[in-house]
């Protein structure tokens, strides 16, 4: 027997004998496996056969065959193709794995039968609806002390434990906006759907300063960004606010509805649109968090909301 054949009957053997004690220590072979490990443990048999027997017939090949066969007309560089029939074992795999998959998919294992994920998800949904019930009306307090428990898990690797950025990673929360974030807002405009609507910010090319009738330019941007993120106060960037914004966000700051939102301070409304559409600024890109439900929201709108008042 040709020694290719041998070695590749020695690997089939090897490999399935340690799958076998692989999955038998596990007890995926035994009574108690269930049918989903006998299909695992049988497609895995399936694919070392395949793929062993693939190899060594191509190796035995090489190893034999001529070239032949004829050409086809087009070239590319000065290099042919041969007008290859396709292998008649690659069509029966192909077939028998499309019929494998329409059994599985229908008797085997079929899309409406039971399975652990489907009964967590289910389970949690129920609970989901208990806890929403029970906190729906909770007070602030309540809500705050459940926001930070949220914030530690979901929002301090970015923003820290103590919600300060950790030097500038993320935004520091207990600032409304940092004069960089203004400044990028600036140049760059908002992302949509900051307030519930796809309006958004244009970007400099798109802000005139009223009071001159002209573009916004370098040295207003600067100034304003000072102004906005020194908690509007002090004549420096004033002017310019007054221009350029206060059309959209009020003469004091605190926005309009569905125009423009409060840059002042931190409204819960305002963190609610962060986390459910994200953020792109001076930082980065804060992802939308969509995994929480309604009282999960509300409480973390409420903790974050709170930090910039301490």
């Amino acid at each position: 027997m040709n020694k290719t054949v041998l070695t590749a009957i020695a690997v089939i053997v090897m490999m399935l004998g340690a799958t076998y004690l692989a999955v038998g220590m596990a007890g995926g072979v035994g009574g108690d496996g269930g049918l989903v490990n006998k299909l695992a443990v049988l497609g895995a048999a399936a694919l070392v056969i395949i793929t062993v027997v693939v190899v060594a017939r191509y190796v035995r090949q090489m190893q034999n065959d001529t070239v032949s066969g004829r050409l086809v007309e087009e070239t590319w560089d000065g290099i042919g193709e041969y007008k290859n029939e396709l292998p008649f074992g690659w069509a029966v795999i192909f077939l028998g794995t499309i019929a494998w998959a329409i059994w599985y998919f229908l008797a085997g294992y079929p899309l409406n039968s039971y399975s652990q994920i489907g009964e967590y998800n289910e389970e949690s949904k129920v609970y989901d609806g208990k806890f929403i019930e029970k906190y729906k009306n909770a007070d602030e307090k309540t809500l705050v002390e459940m926001g930070e428990a949220s914030f530690t898990v979901n929002c301090s690797p970015c923003h820290g434990l103590q919600a300060d950025g950790m030097g500038g990673k993320a935004a520091d929360l207990h600032e409304r906006l940092a004069e960089k974030s203004v400044k990028y807002v600036l140049l760059n405009g908002s992302n949509n759907n900051m307030l519930g609507t796809g309006m958004m910010m244009p970007d400099r090319n798109g802000l005139v300063n009223m009071s001159t009738s002209a573009p916004i330019t370098d040295a207003e941007i600067d100034a304003v960004s000072k102004y906005v993120a020194g908690h509007m106060t002090g004549s420096v960037g004033a002017d310019v606010f007054v221009g350029a914004c206060a059309s959209c966000h009020g003469p004091d700051g605190k926005g309009m509805e569905m125009v423009a939102p409060n840059i002042t301070e931190m409204s819960p409304s305002m963190v609610d649109m962060v986390l459910k559409s994200g953020k792109k600024g001076a930082m980065g890109s804060m992802p939308a968090f969509k995994n929480f439900n309604e009282v999960q929201y509300k409480a973390l709108d409420a903790y974050v909301a709170s930090l910039s008042k301490k």
